[in-house]
């Protein structure tokens, strides 16, 4: 069972990360729908914005308490969030709240943390109301992506991207119910089921990477196609370690090396967004929100390489 430090410290590192993410799919799928489907828009406006007063929340109960490697990551924010934040409030004309981008640029970690019953209830129910909004969300997702496979509904996003930011969604609601039933994490089996899912997501990051250049942009289509290529093969090799036929070590290892090397490029890819230099219909929000899913599974494959 869980310590108390560790349930605050790793609710709280998981919110960090994750609610972030989710209110960035909301404006992805916010700014996705036409004019004919104005109460979609809206209501994916909404779930955004609760997610800002979660993340807020989250943000203040973190400070001085927090994994200092959570914060040193760049999976809470880059150095390109506050830049891509407002380069994307400039093209699409929603609102982004960059106070929360400054605020957790001022976090400080904790190591040895001393948790009060009064922050532990606290992050308790935080956990529980991000459960409840992010079931909301995912509802919300399965209702558009029903939608448009049934051709009832368009929208700029991929039907993959829609089920991928749901995958996503699904991973934060179930390790938040583990966290809640204070359930300690096996390691081994741990590092098989993230590799496995975050593999993929590298895979299907690089096949939305390129199907949203611009197509001249031939060394970068290319680029992109041999990582989707690349971590595709990794997924596979992650799911046979799951039956015990591809040993674990060598797949972390094989993952790390891909990911570094992803990582890398979709930091330059973002920085290329910025200054104007890269041709696609990439808003900066998404090439920063990528990266951080990269620098996310960095830090869990360090993990996993040290056990």
């Amino acid at each position: 069972m869980l310590s108390n430090a560790d349930f605050v410290r790793q609710s709280l590192g998981l919110h960090l990360f994750f609610l972030r993410i989710m209110k960035e799919h909301s404006f992805f799928v916010e700014v996705g729908f036409t004019p004919r489907d104005a109460s979609f828009t809206q209501r994916a406006d909404a779930l955004r914005m609760e997610f800002d007063g979660l993340l807020a929340e989250a943000i203040v109960l973190s400070n001085g308490v927090v994994d200092p490697e959570v914060l040193q990551s760049g999976e809470v924010i880059t150095q390109y969030t506050l830049s891509a934040e407002r380069a994307t409030t400039f093209y699409t004309g929603v609102n982004i709240p960059t106070e929360l981008t400054r605020e957790e640029a001022g976090l400080r970690g904790g190591v040895c943390v001393e948790v009060s019953p009064i922050l532990e209830q606290k992050v308790c129910d935080l956990n529980q109301r991000a459960i409840v909004l992010t079931t909301s969300l995912i509802e919300f997702k399965t209702l558009v992506l029903s939608n448009v496979l049934s051709c009832k509904m368009f929208t700029f996003n991929y039907p993959l991207l829609i089920d991928h930011i749901m995958r996503e969604s699904k991973l934060y609601v179930l390790m938040l119910q583990r966290l809640q039933s204070r359930e300690e994490i096996d390691i081994q089996r741990e590092a098989y089921e993230q590799e496995a899912f975050w593999n993929r997501i590298m895979a299907e990051h690089s096949k939305f990477i390129r199907g949203l250049l611009d197509p001249t942009e031939n060394e970068l289509f290319n680029t992109a196609n041999n990582f989707g290529n690349e971590f595709d093969v990794l997924t596979n090799e992650a799911k046979q370690a799951i039956d015990i036929t591809v040993p674990i070590s060598k797949v972390t290892s094989d993952s790390l090396r891909a990911t570094l090397a992803i990582r890398d490029f979709k930091a330059q890819g973002t920085q290329g967004l910025l200054e104007c230099r890269i041709r696609s219909i990439i808003v900066p929000l998404l090439g920063d929100h990528v990266l951080r899913e990269a620098n996310h599974y960095l830090r869990l494959l360090k993990i996993f390489s040290r056990c």
